[in-house]
C-alpha cells in the first residue's frame, strides 16, 4: 500500500477547523477525488473530497483510521471496487473489503447513514462487466440484507445507452474516468438519494 502514501499523507494533514462541523464526508478512489465540483454540486451540505487516486477498496479499508482522525461526520458517501477487478481481484474479495469496510465505519462514526455508489460501467473495463454486476449485487444485497444504515445508490444502468453498453459520454478519453457530463450524472443520482 505504500504507492498511496503520499495522497494519503496530504489528506491526513487537512486543517483540524475543516474537519469539524456536520460534514458529509465523500470518501474513496480518484473518481471521488477526481469531483472538481463537489462543493457547488452539494450547496445545501457541507462536503469534504477524502478520495485517493488509483485507490482499492481494499486501500480504502487500510487507511480509514488514518484518513478518519478527527471527524465526526453527519454523513459518508463511499466509491472504490473497480480498481480491485481492474488489479484481478475477484467480486468475493471486494465483498470481503466491504464487510471490513462497515465495521470500521461503524466502530468510528457509529450508524451515519452511509451511501455505496455502485460500480461504474467503464468503457476501459468493459470486459469485466458481469464480475461488476456481480460485485454491485453481492453488497446491494448484504445492504439490503443487514444494514439498516447504509444506502445501495444504483449508478450502473444510468450510465448505460440504448444499446446496454457504457455510454462513452460520461467519461474522459481514457474510458475510465468521468467527464463533467458524467459528474453531473452522478450529481443528479446521489442528491435524489442522500436528500
Amino acid at each position: 500500500m505504500y504507492w498511496y502514501e503520499q495522497e494519503v499523507k496530504q489528506l491526513e494533514q487537512i486543517e483540524s477547523r475543516k474537519r469539524q462541523g456536520q460534514l458529509t464526508l465523500f470518501y474513496g478512489s480518484s473518481t471521488i477525488r477526481l469531483w472538481e465540483t463537489l462543493e457547488e454540486d452539494f450547496p445545501e451540505r457541507s462536503v469534504i473530497n477524502l478520495g485517493f487516486g488509483g485507490s482499492t477498496l481494499a486501500a480504502c479499508v487500510w487507511f480509514f483510521e488514518r484518513i478518519m482522525v478527527g471527524y465526526d461526520p453527519l454523513a459518508l458517501v463511499f466509491y472504490a471496487g473497480d480498481n480491485d477487478l481492474g488489479d484481478g481481484r475477484h467480486p468475493e474479495e471486494i465483498f470481503i473489503f466491504f464487510q471490513q469496510l462497515v465495521v470500521k465505519v461503524r466502530q468510528r462514526f457509529g450508524s451515519i447513514p452511509c451511501y455505496f455508489v455502485s460500480l461504474k460501467p467503464s468503457v476501459s473495463r468493459w470486459h469485466l462487466a458481469d464480475q461488476f454486476k456481480y460485485t454491485n449485487n453481492l453488497i446491494e444485497s448484504e445492504i439490503i440484507k443487514c444494514n439498516a444504515n447504509w444506502k445501495f445508490i444504483n449508478i450502473f444502468k444510468e450510465m448505460l445507452d440504448k444499446n446496454g453498453a457504457p455510454n462513452a459520454g460520461y467519461y474522459e478519453e481514457d474510458g475510465l474516468h468521468l467527464s463533467p457530463a458524467g459528474y453531473r450524472l452522478w450529481k443528479t443520482i446521489i442528491r435524489k438519494k442522500i436528500g
